[in-house]
């Protein structure tokens, strides 16, 4: 029986393995394709995510497409949406007209690297050097936009459009800048013109809408607002399943049904780097939503947001300022589209960007793939806790072991753990209330996390447990030992100390109410998105050698994170300074390890003050994700810690 049971456990963990590695940075490990599905897709997490943007008036409504091996798993309206919805995707318009252009350089003699005086010999200055390609990857040195004491860029033709750019000053020299904008596009559309004798929405159709079945795609006509000239960076329409077409036949090579759209060579020019040697500046794009930095960002009208180990594009998108995002994860064989069209006044006054929101979306499919590949033997479920629902992990025998996530992270924290400890023990890993799967808090509502853990063991009758909590789960942990250590067989506090906050002893006032209000509006004022980027960054401040490496996981994390904490006056959830008069009160007869990371072990513990007989152990070369950082010595760290103290 043991060795029947050795034996699933080794294949559990095997599968777990592969699948944290590949969700945890996918340019370390190539184009590995994701994995063997054990259960029914779930996509009520990404369900939950973009209601709660529709519930905050951010759109009016909006409509999403995943389609993994060319197989719709999921599709889904909200608000007003439908069907045959058709709104301006902004930007995400750049992938259809890059397409267009190679579909010209494909048939007639134009070329990527024909500069635009060949065509267009009145740009007479440095503009005229730039290259079709470096109008089609933002290193052309073109301005962004027209000045904003210009005419209005509503004119209803390229040839126009250009007449008011040819006079502009140039901002740089061709092919030395990255600099994200629209109004180059404009010239290398009027190129494409002088080659085929035809106007740009008549190459579209006849080269990439028609063919593809996108009857209602269009860049012409457009309305009498700004930006819409017909813009090839920023003023297309569609529909969901039209765009959908689209990212099927890119995700085909250029093929689509059987017939060649493109050529495959086109579309791999398209998606290959042509930043080359220009200057990308600290904090673009890619850089802010995967939190990796490298200088290969951007293709032909595409940005290039993931790579692989030898520098190929796994993760191709185009995001657009409305909200519309359309994306192809060749990690996990899916092409998906968002459709959408932002509020403005109201995304500008909660500080909400859907620039910035809208790529979320890629990794939390990647967890809907995650955890339909989680091995059966691993129970998910949800707990009752009053007035909230909690999301649970089980797996394993043996004495029962609980992880306890950290602030802005989820369960997902401990996938260096949970398979490793179901080995020898019942391992159950849960989301907080407000942070992953959970349920949110309310503003005025009080309860603990302790009482919320409680809760947790009494469903599953534990009437003992092992707990180990990271930084937030490390306050839990401390709590949980105040209040019930008769339920504990063990605490271990990873990057643990006493939370110096008010606790419920000390109500809100009026007076820290007003000031927590303004610093919510400061927080919206700045774009909430500032806050996870600041977050991540005092997270990322100091560490081991490896600390880097964790970058990627960590931001996942905080991305997916709804954020619902620094948006509200959050209750009492933790005791913070109650906590101490409940700890010296009583003699703490239950085993207590505080695990430090190395590079904070200088730093002054008040919790090993309370609990003299805790035992502080440092964890080499790691900073405080110490679980994340080095999870090796972690691991054999708890696993002694367990096996001196096992009951």
């Amino acid at each position: 029986m043991m060795k029947a049971l050795d034996q699933i456990f080794v294949k559990v963990y095997d599968v777990a393995i592969f699948i944290i590695l590949l969700t945890a940075s996918s340019n370390l490990f190539g184009q590995t394709q994701l994995y063997i599905k054990h259960r029914d897709y779930n996509f009520s997490p990404i369900e939950k995510k973009i209601q709660t943007w529709v519930d905050s008036s951010y759109y009016s409504g909006a409509s999403i497409i995943v389609s993994q091996k060319d197989k719709i798993i999921y599709e889904k309206y909200f608000g007003n949406y439908n069907k045959e919805t058709q709104v301006f995707i902004a930007s995400a318009g750049k992938w259809l007209a890059a397409a267009t252009i190679a579909s010209v350089v494909e048939k007639t003699n134009l070329s990527w690297d024909d500069k635009v005086n060949k065509w267009l010999p009145e740009f007479k200055d440095v503009k005229g050097e730039a290259t079709l390609r470096q109008l089609f990857s933002h290193t052309s040195g073109f301005p962004d936009y027209q000045p904003k004491d210009s005419v209005t860029d509503n004119y209803q033709t390229l040839e126009e459009s250009v007449k008011h750019i040819v006079n502009l000053p140039a901002e740089a020299e061709p092919g030395s800048t990255f600099h994200y904008g629209g109004l180059a596009m404009q010239v290398a559309g009027r190129m494409a013109e002088l080659a085929t004798g035809k106007d740009f929405e008549t190459i579209f159709q006849e080269n990439i809408a028609i063919p593809l079945e996108m009857k209602n795609t269009h860049f012409v006509p457009v309305d009498d607002s700004g930006g819409h000239s017909p813009m090839l960076g920023g003023g297309a329409k569609s529909t969901l399943h039209d765009y959908a077409h689209f990212l099927e036949m890119i995700s085909h090579d250029g093929i689509y049904k059987g017939k060649p759209i493109l050529s495959a060579a086109s579309v791999a020019e398209m998606q290959s780097d042509q930043i080359r040697d220009a200057k990308v500046a600290n904090h673009e794009y890619v850089e802010r939503v995967r939190a990796e930095k490298h200088n290969g960002i951007y293709g032909l009208g595409e940005w290039r947001e993931e790579l692989d180990a030898k520098g190929n594009v796994v993760l191709i998108s185009s995001p657009s300022w409305a909200g519309a995002y359309p994306w192809i994860d060749k990690t996990t064989n899916t092409y998906g589209f968002f459709l959408t069209h932002v509020n403005v006044a109201k995304a500008n006054k909660d500080g909400f960007s859907s620039f910035y929101n809208s790529p979320v979306l890629p990794i939390m499919v990647r967890d809907v793939y995650k955890n339909a590949a989680l091995p059966k033997e691993v129970k998910t479920a949800f707990v009752e806790v009053g007035n909230a629902k909690l999301y649970y992990e089980e797996l394993g025998k043996g004495e029962p072991l609980i992880f306890i996530h950290g602030h802005s992270f989820d369960h997902s924290e401990w996938d260096p753990q949970f398979f490793e400890f179901a080995k020898k023990y019942r391992v159950i890993r849960y989301d907080c209330r407000g942070y992953g799967y959970s349920d949110m808090p309310k503003e005025g509502e009080s309860f603990l996390h302790a009482e919320d853990l409680l809760k947790i063991m009494d469903y599953l009758k534990i009437k003992k447990v092992h707990l180990v909590g990271l930084s937030m789960g490390g306050f839990i942990a401390t709590d949980f030992l105040a209040l019930h250590q008769d339920r504990l067989l063990s605490a271990t506090m990873a990057s643990g100390d006493i939370f110096p906050v008010s606790g419920p002893s000390e109500p809100w006032t009026k007076e820290q109410l007003a000031i927590r209000r303004a610093e919510i509006e400061k927080i919206k004022k700045a774009g909430i998105m500032n806050q996870k980027w600041e977050w991540l960054n005092g997270l990322m401040h100091k560490g081991g050698t490896n600390l880097e490496a964790i970058r990627r996981p960590v931001w996942d994390m905080i991305y997916k994170w709804d954020q619902w904490q620094p948006l509200h006056a959050e209750p009492r959830l933790v005791l913070g300074n109650d906590v101490i008069h409940l700890l010296k009160g009583q003699k703490i007869t239950v085993p207590v390890m505080v695990l430090t990371g190395e590079a904070d072990k200088n730093n002054r513990n008040k919790l090993l003050e309370c609990v003299p007989a805790a035992k502080q152990v440092i964890v080499p070369n790691a900073g405080h994700v110490s679980n994340v950082e080095n999870p090796e010595a972690f691991n054999q760290l708890v696993f002694e810690f367990l096996k001196n103290n096992k009951k």
